[in-house]
């Protein structure tokens, strides 16, 4: 694994960044948490692409808060492109 950051999908759209910096704490020290509300998922930055992956291979397609957990390492964001056409 090349990044330290982490998508986190199928969360229960009550889940909070707190509960997730506890649940990923566990496997090292995360930088930050994002929580993308009502869209249920998210994105854990770990410290190091090995505690990230570490925190992936544990955490993957097991039940939080009544969901399972798709863990993958988080894409680069793309730039948006501009839809004004004239």
């Amino acid at each position: 694994m090349e990044s330290n950051k982490l998508y986190v999908g199928n969360l229960t759209y009550s889940v909070n960044k707190e509960q997730l910096k506890e649940l990923f704490s566990q496997y090292g020290t995360v930088n930050d948490v994002r929580v993308i509300e009502r869209k249920g998922f998210g994105f854990v930055e770990m410290s190091t692409s090995k505690e990230a992956e570490e925190a992936k291979e544990a955490l993957n397609n097991t039940v939080f808060e009544g969901r399972t957990l798709k863990i993958d390492e988080a894409r680069p964001q793309r730039p948006r492109s501009d839809f004004r056409r004239y």
